[in-house]
């Protein structure tokens, strides 16, 4: 392996857990967004209440889109392995 080969492979890496990660990160600030707003309309400052609602939407989402989750994992490790060299 030469070093564009690496520097290609890390890029692929990042890129690939960035795209994984960006479904449940965007669904998590919508909705921390929304509930920041409705705690700053109705004045309750309870952690809890932003806590709760973030991980249930996350969850959900983490459960929505597991099927093309693994896709893009199953992609990335193929891809590895035939730019290393294995059959």
């Amino acid at each position: 392996m030469d070093v564009n080969t690496v520097t290609d492979l890390c890029r692929y890496a990042l890129l690939s857990a960035l795209v994984i990660a960006a479904p449940m990160l965007v669904a998590g600030m919508i909705v921390g967004l929304v509930v920041g707003l409705l705690q700053a309309l109705t004045q309750i400052q309870d952690q809890t209440v932003a806590f709760v609602p973030k991980l249930v939407v996350m969850a959900l989402v983490l459960v929505m889109s597991f099927p093309w989750l693994m896709d893009r994992m199953i992609e990335f490790t193929r891809g590895v392995f035939l730019s290393a060299g294995v059959p």
